[in-house]
């Protein structure tokens, strides 16, 4: 029972349930709520919870939408288990309980079907050694100057103060 805990702050693990209901009641599991119900918890996020019939999948079947869909890694899936599924089916993924710890009741009519964890990116790297990515190696400019703008801003204001003048000189 030790799959059915969920710890907190889980990041990619996806429980894959079989469902052994008829199909209005598989369906029913996609309204708010419904899957918190069947799984003896609240408030999972629906965004990460999928409810389907596993003919929808096509040829791709569930192992396809497992492994290419969901990123879980082909030595981690028993295909022959999988193609065995059929009727419906809820993915959950870890997300759905919001970083929260969880001990799942599922209903009776809900089958833990597969526990899977999903291909973590692998972020580690070499160092890189080319010369622009060294601190300090981008070209040094000279400071800008703004005394050429000032300049400007004078000279502009003094025309704008001769026009002004000027027409005051003509209406006097």
């Amino acid at each position: 029972m030790s799959n059915l805990t969920v710890a907190p702050y889980e990041r990619g693990v996806i429980r894959l349930f079989s469902l052994d209901m008829r199909p209005e009641e598989a369906k029913f599991l996609r309204e708010p709520g419904a899957a918190d119900q069947v799984l003896g918890v609240t408030g999972l996020g629906t965004d990460q919870i999928d409810v389907f019939p596993v003919s929808d999948l096509e040829d791709l079947g569930l192992y396809g939408y497992l492994n290419e869909g969901c990123g879980v890694s082909a030595d981690q899936l028993d295909r022959t288990a999988l193609e065995a599924i059929d009727g419906w089916v809820m993915v959950v993924r870890s997300a759905a309980f919001g970083d929260r710890a969880a001990t799942l009741t599922p209903d009776p009519r809900l089958h833990l079907a597969g526990l899977y964890t999903e291909e973590a990116t692998n972020w580690t790297g070499g160092p890189i050694e080319t010369e622009s990515a060294k601190p300090f190696s981008a070209p040094q400019t000279a400071p800008q100057d703004d005394r050429p703008r000032r300049i400007g801003s004078a000279l502009l204001a003094l025309v704008i103060l001769l026009v002004i003048g000027g027409a005051l000189w003509l209406i006097l």
